[in-house]
């Protein structure tokens, strides 16, 4: 996947800028504060329909203005020239209005399925060292993309959730309950084995990245986490036996909005037990794991990948074992920083697109 073209209005303090990527790396410089990482999150938010950094209403929207827009443009397999795809969204914190390839879309997950980034900004750690939400989430993002049918296996689990939480606030019971119950439990057990298999898919895929970009944590073990003791009962049997405490907390306590997942490391089998700094090289590890799996699973097209000031968030060494992978894989990289750090190997750099961000906008360099 090549992006070709980047259109963002009213983003945080980015006025209406437009840049063009090149195929491999692009490196936006600037000083702090000067927008880079709001070019990443306008982009972030056209492929996943959220910011990384909080909620759109809560100061993406440029101040003054009504709404936010981001425009891209891709290549779907950057060896077909004659193919391209183009997305648009304007967001005005509480609505939206999205086109895709000049059709209108009725939901943001069709903007977020046609183009695929994988984001790698000082949040990240949470991946890791934060709830788990986030994990369940990087679970299904992957899923959504290499599993057409996913997403409506999901849906019908959502909408099951939705109806038997509604019953238990109400005070409802009888047959009403052990009509979702049953719904929940058909749609819940299919989507609980299709995030463990991928979890075990992806374990091979961490392990390849980790030997390169943290091999002094030693060999990394993905483990799922069922959102009930699934080893002794199934789901059906679950939401019976949980009943009464549903009914007296008001929601529904186990099921796949529940699940989880770790990773160990031979050096620290203890997910606890890994430092921020470790938790930062697991995350990144994970996340580009997910890239190469769906690369793997679209003819080797790698996701975009955006890294926001990857100079802060790891040592040097950790920065060019990272160039250096992206560079063999030839993916197409945004990039952040204050300035080009004169440590990174000229050959990972040559032909690299910079760009300046100042003042509210982006130029190319000359």
């Amino acid at each position: 996947m090549q992006l070709t073209r980047l259109d963002l209005g009213h983003v945080r303090n980015l006025d209406a800028v437009s840049l063009a990527p090149g195929p491999r790396l692009n490196l936006l410089l600037g000083a702090n504060g000067a927008g880079k990482s709001s070019v990443l999150e306008g982009l972030h938010l056209l492929a996943y329909g959220r910011s990384f950094r909080g909620r759109v209403r809560d100061g993406l929207i440029q101040r003054g203005a009504e709404a936010l827009e981001v425009y891209a443009e891709w290549r779907p397999d950057p060896s077909r020239p004659d193919q391209r795809r183009r997305a648009g969204l304007r967001h005005a914190g509480q609505s939206w209005t999205g086109r895709l390839d000049g059709q209108t879309v009725g939901q943001l997950g069709e903007l977020c399925a046609a183009l695929m980034v994988v984001t790698f900004e000082p949040g990240s750690h949470a991946l890791i060292s934060g709830g788990s939400e986030i994990r369940r989430r990087y679970l299904d993002w992957g899923l959504f993309h290499v599993e057409q049918d996913f997403l409506a296996q999901w849906r019908r689990y959502a909408r099951a959730l939705r109806q038997r939480n509604a019953l238990l606030k109400a005070g409802s019971g009888g047959a009403q309950l052990d009509a979702w119950d049953h719904e929940l439990a058909e749609a819940g057990q299919p989507l609980d084995l299709r995030r463990e298999a991928y979890l075990e898919r992806l374990q091979g895929a961490v392990q390849r990245i980790a030997a390169v970009l943290a091999p002094g944590l030693g060999e990394a073990t993905l483990s799922f986490l069922p959102g009930w003791r699934r080893s002794d009962l199934s789901l059906a049997d679950a939401l019976l036996v949980a009943r009464d405490r549903d009914r007296a907390l008001g929601h529904t306590t186990v099921g796949p909005h529940r699940a989880d997942w770790r990773i160990g490391f031979d050096a620290r089998p203890e997910q606890g037990l890994l430092s921020r700094g470790q938790a930062k090289q697991a995350a990144l590890c994970c996340l580009l794991a997910q890239a190469a799996d769906c690369a793997d699973m679209s003819g080797g097209h790698w996701p975009v990948v955006a890294l926001d000031d990857l100079a802060s968030e790891l040592d040097r060494e950790h920065q060019r074992q990272v160039l250096e992978f992206l560079h063999g894989v030839e993916a197409q990289v945004l990039l952040t920083g204050t300035e080009l750090p004169p440590h990174w190997p000229m050959p990972l750099v040559e032909g690299a697109r910079v760009f300046h961000v100042e003042q509210g906008g982006v130029l190319p360099a000359d």
